[in-house]
């Protein structure tokens, strides 16, 4: 597919093709085979399944409320601004029959989008694992992915991360589902794990085609503090759930770096893409499909435009002919923080025409820095880059963008 500067957008995956690299992730925005419809009309090229499974409809009842969010700049004040939210919502309560009758109809409507079918089951259960697996691939799924990570609810049941954070239990359940289907299996990461790496390296020798990670954080988003509930209050109680959105970019994007460097297979990534600058980030630490969830919670799914073009646009301005010649290209940039030059040494610079007189670099390096930052008769802030040792914590809490600067400490800028 081509669009924002006639790139490319294309992804091989496995052997499938993708005409691009954005799919709707295993989450409320496809709930429904009606929604993921809408989804590809809206120009996403795959989806995935909200977990699937068998007797879903007797065994799965969801709380209300079931979310929470933090926001900018903070409850009660506007504008608001979501940058996190905590579920506790469960898997599918639909009939898994239904879903199989959903899959096959969305397969037949539109054959250039690739269906992604998300299982559960426990790790004593092989016939389940490897029965859903079947039909799903039977009813048109090009893809399986196995949900080895959802924190909160189904591990209380042998379920989700009490599968992922053992990674032999996680290899297990790989090598059953992979000795019943032909089609790609590709098990989902948990963060909450002390290595993803050997988790995904794990599955990948029990026959994992490819990865994806990571699910939600396991997370409790704060405490109401009129009612003393955490939130969200379900009749005076709460849970832990998962943690999604901007807020878990981070740690997304180590998880993706550490398992591009763990296993050979390719990886699809989620986790706080909100963005065509976070789908880029998450392409040149070694993912090729993008999974998004909250964003689409929040702005629905015409937010595919603006990743399409962005991310387009981007790679004409880099020369990035394919999605191909971006992915893990900044994996060589990684290496160990004790291997990092000390050679090079950086003092902060303050653009005076640009300064607003906030303090606020003053006070941090004062109360949290090197005490090289004193400010004139005036309040304009002045360096004293002797004694500036390039922390750069001033320049991040700055509120001008690039009123701060760091250049070499031998030289002194004008």
């Amino acid at each position: 597919m081509k669009i924002g500067g006639e790139r490319d957008l294309s992804v091989d995956f496995c052997g499938i093709r993708f005409k691009n690299p954005f799919v709707i992730a295993s989450a409320p925005p496809a709930t429904t085979g009606e929604m993921i419809g809408r989804a590809f009309e809206a120009g996403w090229a795959g989806a995935t399944t909200k977990t699937l499974m068998v007797e879903a409809e007797s065994l799965i009842v969801n709380v209300t409320p079931r979310l929470a969010s933090l926001s900018f700049p903070g409850p009660s004040n506007e504008p608001k601004k979501i940058y996190a939210f905590e579920n506790i919502e469960l898997v599918t309560d639909r009939s898994f029959s239904v879903w199989l009758k959903e899959i096959e109809e969305l397969r037949k409507k539109y054959p250039d989008q690739v269906l992604i079918a998300s299982i559960m089951d426990d790790a004593s259960k092989p016939d389940g694992w490897q029965y859903m697996a079947k039909k799903c691939a039977e009813a048109g799924a090009q893809i399986i992915e196995l949900n080895l990570s959802c924190p909160h609810g189904m591990p209380e049941l042998g379920m989700g991360a009490a599968i992922g954070q053992d990674a032999e239990l996680a290899a297990t359940v790989t090598r059953w589902t992979t000795e019943a289907v032909r089609i790609p299996v590709m098990p989902k990461m948990t963060p909450n794990v002390t290595d993803v790496g050997a988790v995904a390296k794990a599955c990948v020798e029990a026959g994992a085609s490819a990865i994806s990670g990571i699910n939600t954080v396991a997370a409790i988003i704060g405490v109401d503090l009129e009612t003393l509930v955490p939130r969200p209050n379900v009749a005076g109680y709460s849970a832990h759930g998962g943690l999604s959105g901007p807020a878990v970019k981070p740690i997304a994007l180590k998880a993706v770096a550490t398992m591009a460097k763990a296993v050979k297979v390719p990886i699809s990534a989620l986790g706080g893409i909100s963005s065509w600058e976070d789908a880029a980030e998450f392409l040149l630490l070694g993912a090729s499909t993008l999974q998004v969830c909250s964003s689409v919670m929040a702005r629905g799914y015409g937010i595919i435009e603006d990743l399409l073009d962005g991310l387009g646009n981007y790679m004409e301005d880099k020369g990035f002919d394919s999605i191909a010649e971006m992915v893990g290209l900044s994996l060589e940039k990684l290496i160990g923080q004790t291997e990092l030059s000390r050679e090079v040494r950086l003092a902060c610079n303050i653009k005076e025409e640009t300064c607003v007189k906030c303090d606020l670099c003053y006070v941090s390096c004062r109360d949290a820095g090197y005490q090289a930052i004193k400010l004139k008769e005036d309040r304009m802030p002045q360096v004293d880059r002797e004694k500036c040792t390039g922390c750069s914590l001033c320049q991040q809490v700055c509120p001008v963008w690039d009123c701060v600067t760091l250049t070499p400490r031998e030289s002194v800028p004008a």
